[in-house]
């Protein structure tokens, strides 16, 4: 059975990727890694490789594919396939960087809220939003990662290199997987990975926007296997 390796987004954790685990555990052993300890993309992948099995398939979902990028460049022969969702091969710009940098000081002055109700149009498709149990999902998820691990991922994000030039280092059999309605990762941002890529495919989820693995667990599943299956 594939062992295969998860990487979540900021502030999420294995509640993102509860349908995948779920429903492909019968072709692959899924795992969700932590990445709240560390505050750099190549100490979160050190620390991946460090407790993952020789050879495995990589799933990451938005900093989790920044992340992504970072075990393939210390360690491309332990990957086997791969599929990324809802990420960017860019660094930050001098704009995002300064967000996160105003939003990590309101959190260290007392004011981490993890998700709340004024940001999940960023991460849902605006006709989500009023689900509770998936809005209400989103925010617990933030809520356990917590605040210390958010000012950590937030710095991990932000001195990320720019993967750009490494896409056409890619070998193994690659899926690029974006919710059209996406408005942290647009879809271009997706649409440049996989043209980057040799041989990668690109799938678009309608109706759906960032957090597509909970947004639109089936499809996403469906794709997954499909990507496993080859």
């Amino acid at each position: 059975m594939t062992p295969l390796i998860l990487l979540p987004g900021l502030l999420c954790d294995a509640g993102l990727w509860a349908h995948q685990t779920r429903h492909l555990s019968d072709i692959a052993a899924p795992r969700v890694a932590d990445l709240s300890q560390d505050e750099s993309v190549e100490a979160m992948a050190a620390r991946v490789l460090a407790e993952a099995p020789p050879s495995f398939a990589l799933g990451a979902l938005s900093m989790g594919g920044y992340v992504a990028f970072a075990i393939l460049r210390a360690a491309p022969h332990r990957v086997s396939r791969l599929a990324l969702l809802d990420s960017s091969a860019w660094p930050d710009t001098h704009e995002q960087a300064t967000r996160r940098k105003i939003l990590m000081q309101l959190a260290q002055r007392g004011q981490f809220k993890g998700v709340t109700p004024r940001l999940l149009p960023l991460l849902v498709h605006p006709d989500r939003i009023a689900e509770q149990p998936l809005a209400d999902e989103v925010m617990a998820m933030a809520e356990r990662v917590g605040l210390d691990a958010f000012l950590r991922q937030q710095r991990a994000i932000m001195t990320r290199p720019d993967s750009r030039p490494e896409l056409g280092r890619i070998s193994v059999p690659t899926m690029v997987i974006c919710g059209r309605q996406d408005a942290l990762t647009p879809l271009e941002r997706s649409q440049e990975i996989a043209a980057g890529i040799k041989g990668a495919r690109l799938a678009v989820i309608e109706e759906c926007g960032h957090l597509s693995t909970m947004e639109r667990p089936q499809a996403v599943t469906a794709l997954l296997r499909l990507w496993l299956t080859g």
